[in-house]
């Protein structure tokens, strides 16, 4: 099979594995660091998206992804604020970072039902990926009870999501 798979390995393994649910895990600094760099990461792809598609049911997810992970964001930042926690960069928010940097010049290069696909292939493994490790790591490492209860509050939309992609998934073909 000819797939495009464009969430790197590291970024997956770092989200999944990288921090166990145990005292080695990320501190809520870490955490509001790895949470802040997975909407931006996936708000990027949406801005990408939006500009590159012609695809209209494609166009309105990725419009979708960007105002919903702004606001997650917003929300993240603002806890951080008000809790005076600075994120703290970690081997996690890098992997991150350096990932989704790597999928959008991936991206980039694709145009077409190609960079639809590939898009919402994408959008449908990195959502799966960030909910695992909202299960897996960040809730149960959480020791804040306003930081876990925003990571809990916030799980369904990434669901919602995941959902909405699986369905333009197969609405575009595999």
């Amino acid at each position: 099979m000819n797939k495009l798979f464009l969430v790197t390995a590291a970024t997956v393994g770092s989200l999944m594995f990288g921090a166990p649910a145990h005292a080695d895990g990320p501190n809520d600094a870490q955490i509001a660091a790895i949470v802040v760099t997975a909407n931006q990461v996936d708000i990027n792809a949406g801005e990408l998206a939006k500009s590159k598609t012609k695809n209209e049911e494609v166009k309105a997810f990725a419009q979708r992804m960007v105002t919903d992970h702004t606001g997650v964001n917003k929300s993240a930042v603002d806890l951080v604020t008000k809790l005076k926690v600075k994120p703290e960069q970690n081997d996690t928010s890098r992997s991150l970072a350096a990932g989704g940097a790597d999928t959008i010049k991936k991206l980039q290069g694709l145009s077409g039902k190609a960079f639809d696909k590939a898009y919402v292939d994408n959008e449908v493994t990195y959502h799966q990926t960030v909910l695992d490790a909202l299960d897996n790591t960040l809730i149960p490492n959480a020791k804040n009870d306003e930081l876990k209860a925003l990571l809990v509050k916030v799980r369904p939309a990434f669901v919602a999501h995941l959902d909405h992609a699986k369905h333009i998934q197969g609405s575009l073909g595999q």
